[in-house]
């Protein structure tokens, strides 16, 4: 009798009140879940770490994942930026580097079609596009940004900017600027002359009062 209730009490618990084999494979069952559970929540806390920079959002979804077994996850997969963190720098990287080689190299990318041509090309040889024109005096290309031929100093018609007169009216202030200046200078000797040769005309006084020298 002891020995049945005994064996009673380590009988497992019944799950759904399956008893035996069909128990045990219960039990298996929801034990992987629970691993599959959890092994789900750590990917996404691993995988949001990689991709994501701000923690709140990284917190967000392993939340989501613990939450909504699954579910989570698979929202967090849909949503989750295409590459990772340490792939994204490199690819930057990678095109500040290539930039820095064209612009130390006599090549560049076209303006159109972004394919790589030369820095003297007057069209493009993909998209046959115009990219510069040709100076009017030298025949030598321009590049876009120029506002006159830095070879021959040749004018760009439309381009180079008219002089401006403020710089005519500079050039003929400093000429005149000379010729003011001396006759500044004139108008401030004559005055000392004048007061040196009066002091020196002046009458002396003696003691007599009645006489002069």
């Amino acid at each position: 009798m002891l020995y049945a209730k005994s064996q009673q009490m380590t009988i497992p618990y019944a799950i759904f009140g399956l008893d035996g084999i069909f128990n045990m494979f219960a039990q298996l069952i929801i034990l992987s879940a629970i691993v599959i559970w959890l092994a789900l929540v750590w990917y996404t806390f691993t995988d949001a770490r990689r991709r994501v920079e701000d923690r709140v959002l990284i917190l967000s979804a392993t939340a989501a994942a613990f939450i909504f077994p699954l579910v989570g996850t698979v929202v967090y997969v849909i949503v989750r930026p295409p590459e990772y963190i340490e792939d994204r720098i490199e690819r930057e990287l990678e095109m500040e580097a290539a930039a820095a080689r064209l612009a130390s190299t006599d090549y560049q990318a076209c303006p159109h079609c972004e394919e790589i041509v030369g820095s003297q090309f007057l069209r493009c040889p993909h998209c046959m596009r115009k990219l510069r024109d040709t100076c009017a005096g030298c025949a030598k290309p321009l590049d876009p940004d120029w506002l006159l031929c830095p070879y021959c100093e040749a004018e760009i018609e439309g381009v180079t900017p008219a002089a401006k007169p403020r710089l005519r009216r500079s050039a003929e202030r400093a000429e005149s600027e000379p010729l003011q200046d001396l006759e500044e200078q004139d108008e401030f000797d004559e005055p000392f002359v004048d007061t040196v040769f009066e002091e020196e005309s002046a009458p002396v006084m003696v003691d007599d009062p009645d006489q002069t020298r």
